[in-house]
């Protein structure tokens, strides 16, 4: 079964080998594989009794990454890696559920079915793409040629095998969704539902506009609502963490090794003539491009390095940038067509005039100009941007692109003079250019990521490791990370939480929630952008929260549902004692009117976000009215002054619908039909003991 299961999760593999001309037999698992089955320490899991192998579940692992790789473009992170171990697990589960479902219900194919597959008026689609012609007929010469070759042999029973197992698990498909049925009748409603609109006027009372300090809410009502809705404070294991996190970057020495590749190519890559075949081969992270780009198009450091001297032939870099390091050649130069500038500022906000401000900003530009205090120290001392934390840097910028006033004295001013300070609509500002252009580039940029080498990322994962080890001997985490001068972290998440705050997500984390008890420490987890170990330092059970840990949350919970029996209340009195067109004033408030009303209508003036409305509407005839409705937000009456009935529906339109409902049904339903094998199935995971 373990060939079976290996050749369906292969198709792929068969169709590129028969691309190959079938030149390649196809690698099957060897009888050792088999013969393990039966040893329970070679089992990954077991299914009903039935073992899966540890050597399947590699198999299927490869199998799996290759696919992301090829998706991916070969990254593959710590937590996809996890992802993709367990969709093989699963897909491994379901194949074999699969099959017993198969054999129990004696699902077979005949040798005429898969002759037929091959040699029949609608072949598998395999046969049809590696032995049609031109014009897309079949060569039965051709493949009878093959099925006749004695040094085909192997392949053409793999074939042979490939096409029963196809055919096998298409009989169990069709037996599975043979029970759904797309009705006319569902085909209108769907179209109705999709296309009907609604003109509606309507007049609401939103809880929140009833004042709270006309309300009181007692000790007894908290306790009343605590015990009517105590599902609502239901809780899941929550585990209390210290931790320790190292974050996955490189090191001095690993930029410097990346600097070293650079500098080991400069002459080669000066002198190259085919610079698009140059940064193929040497696999730049950046693909050539003939473009000229102006500086603003061009990653900050490139453009800085570039435009300090925009000389075709000159070599600029190794430099810094968006995680990558870049030796630039520049190719040629031309006219931009306009100037562009590189400055940076100190920004004081104000959206007021404030001549104390403009006294500050002078006296840092006299500061500045003396030499006293350089300019990016000022910017982060004293500057409101965004931009104080990099030195006030803006990078380069065109015209149209900054405030009025700021561009006005930006692009007025020559590369190194202090101006300002600037009045915008965004306070005082002090400029300094450093730079400006005219010109475009025409570049070729060698980029290699900088990225933490395998080195460094093992003395990250032994620190944290040796944390671990010393911690569990003496069970002080706190003070053996102190010693390591290692900040110590807190956290508090549920066991079944997939994202952890501060951490993020991954399955290894996870599973340490689920398992730990108090004082447990976690081995080195992996994340994409980190190694973590964690601490449990406080483990609470399942159960319910208690009444005085939620009291707190409560209160604006009961003082909504008073806010709201009053506005119900109000309404239905009104309503009671008047009609519909005067209920607006009886209720000092207005009538309100919504064109285009649909199905997917989220939100209504006056009432807010709430799904209830559109429900209501269209549980209405034309010109109906509905009763007092308490919608989530607010209590509302209303009624339906147009209701347009979608156009007839055209046989296409109608077969589409079908298909449509057919594919979304068959989904459904092959979804409940495995969760439910699953659900009676014994199964046995076994992957812990090969961690």
């Amino acid at each position: 079964m373990g060939a079976m299961n290996t050749l369906r999760e292969n198709t792929g593999v068969i169709l590129w080998i028969l691309v190959l001309s079938f030149g390649v037999i196809w690698t099957l698992q060897d009888s050792e594989v088999f013969d393990a089955v039966n040893q329970p320490s070679q089992n990954v899991a077991t299914v009903n009794g039935q073992a899966i192998s540890n050597q399947e579940f590699q198999n299927a692992v490869q199998q799996q990454r290759r696919r992301v790789q090829q998706q991916m473009d070969g990254q593959i992170t710590a937590q996809m890696e996890e992802k993709i171990r367990q969709q093989a697990y699963n897909q491994l589960i379901n194949s074999q559920l699969l099959e017993m479902e198969m054999q129990r219900l004696g699902i077979s194919v005949t040798d005429a079915e898969v002759e037929q597959m091959v040699f029949g008026e609608n072949p598998h689609p395999v046969i049809r793409q590696q032995f049609a012609d031109s014009s897309g007929q079949i060569n039965y010469q051709q493949l009878q040629s093959m099925a006749q070759n004695p040094q085909a042999e192997a392949q053409w029973i793999q074939l042979e095998q490939f096409l029963r197992e196809q055919r096998r698990q298409q009989k169990m498909t069709s037996l599975v969704q043979s029970t759904v049925f797309v009705s006319d009748k569902d085909i209108e409603r769907y179209h109705w539902r999709q296309n009907v609109q609604a003109n509606v006027e309507y007049t609401a009372l939103r809880y929140a506009s009833v004042p709270s300090d006309s309300i009181s809410v007692s000790e007894s009502d908290l306790r009343d609502y605590y015990d009517n809705n105590r599902d609502d404070f239901q809780r899941e294991k929550t585990v209390s963490l210290n931790y320790v996190s190292l974050p996955k970057t490189p090191t001095a020495e690993d930029s410097a090794a990346v600097v070293n590749d650079l500098e080991g190519l400069r002459e080669s890559f000066a002198n190259a003539e085919d610079d698009s075949l140059f940064l193929a081969e040497n696999a730049s992270a950046r693909s050539y491009s003939a473009d000229y780009q102006t500086p603003d198009q061009m990653p900050s450091a490139v453009a800085q390095a570039v435009y300090e001297s925009p000389e075709p032939g000159r070599m600029a870099g190794p430099v810094f940038g968006d995680g990558q390091a870049h030796l630039v050649k520049i190719r040629d130069v031309e006219p931009a067509g306009e100037t562009f500038v590189r400055a940076r500022h100190i920004l004081l906000e104000s959206e007021q005039e404030a001549p104390e401000l403009a006294d500050r900003l002078a006296s840092l530009r006299d500061s500045i100009a003396s030499g006293t205090v350089p300019f990016a120290r000022a910017a982060r001392h004293h500057s409101d941007g965004p931009s104080a934390s990099d030195g006030g840097a803006l990078g380069w910028f065109g015209r149209g692109q900054m405030a009025d006033a700021f561009e006005e004295a930006a692009f007025n001013a020559a590369p190194g003079d202090l101006v300002g300070p600037v009045r915008s609509e965004f306070g005082y500002h002090l400029i300094q250019v450093q730079n400006r252009t005219n010109q475009a580039a025409q570049i070729a940029d060698l980029a290699f990521q900088v990225t933490p080498s395998r080195a460094t990322l093992t003395d990250k994962e032994n620190t944290l490791d040796d944390l671990a080890f010393y911690a569990s001997e003496d069970g002080n985490f706190q003070e053996e990370a102190q010693r390591r001068d290692l900040s110590v972290e807190q956290v508090q998440a549920e066991a079944t939480q997939s994202t952890i705050p501060g951490l993020g997500q991954g399955p290894a984390l996870t599973n340490f929630l689920e398992s730990a008890e108090e004082g447990d420490i976690s081995e080195v987890i992996e994340l994409d952008d980190r190694f973590v170990v964690a601490k449990a330092t406080s483990v609470q059970p399942e159960g319910y929260r208690s009444f005085e840990e939620v009291k707190a949350e409560i209160r604006p919970q009961v003082e909504l549902q008073k806010k709201k029996e009053i506005q119900l209340r109000r309404m239905r009195q009104a309503l009671n004692q008047t009609d519909f067109q005067d209920l607006p004033q009886a209720l000092g408030t207005e009538l309100r009117t919504q064109s285009g009303v649909t199905f997917s209508t989220e939100s209504a003036p006056g009432i807010g976000r709430d799904p209830t409305f559109a429900g209501t509407v269209f549980g209405l005839d034309e010109g109906e009215q509905s009763g007092v409705v308490d919608g989530e937000n607010a209590a509302f009456v209303v009624r339906v002054t147009d209701l347009q009935e979608p156009s007839a529906l055209t046989d296409a339109e109608r077969q589409k619908i079908r298909q449509t409902l057919l594919q979304q049904r068959r989904r459904q339903v092959s979804s409940q039909w495995i969760a439910a094998l699953k659900e009676d199935a014994r199964i046995e995971d076994n992957r812990g003991q090969f961690q």
